[in-house]
């Protein structure tokens, strides 16, 4: 499973870049995610924007990510496409993770 980590002051992006989360890759994807946040930030944004498929395994896939994380730190989705939100919704999942329509930005003006 393909993810790149993207880190900023705030949190850390990880951008899925695959166009499905599903049975054949779900272990892949936990594997991959728990090698790419182990010694990242507290606060993580999961990129889904390039996610047009997602299954009950990769819902699950994405939960378990969620509690390897620990109670300490946060995940967040991001950029959902209309397919992947509408499995969130009809799940329920949409009231456990904090979506965001796209990635939040951080504001790096300078104060003063």
């Amino acid at each position: 499973m393909d993810l790149e980590v993207t880190t900023n002051e705030t949190f850390d992006i990880v951008t899925v870049n695959a166009g499905r989360i599903d049975a054949s890759v779900a272990i892949q994807f936990k594997d991959a995610m728990r090698a790419a946040t182990e010694n990242g930030s507290c606060h993580i944004i999961l990129d889904l924007g390039q996610v047009n498929f997602v299954d009950s395994s990769g819902l699950g896939a994405i939960v378990a990510a969620m509690k390897q994380l620990g109670s300490d730190r946060k995940l967040d989705l991001a950029a959902l496409r209309p397919d992947v939100a509408k499995v969130f919704h009809l799940t329920r999942m949409d009231t456990v993770f904090d979506i965001h329509p796209e990635i939040p930005r951080t504001d790096t003006r300078s104060a003063g």
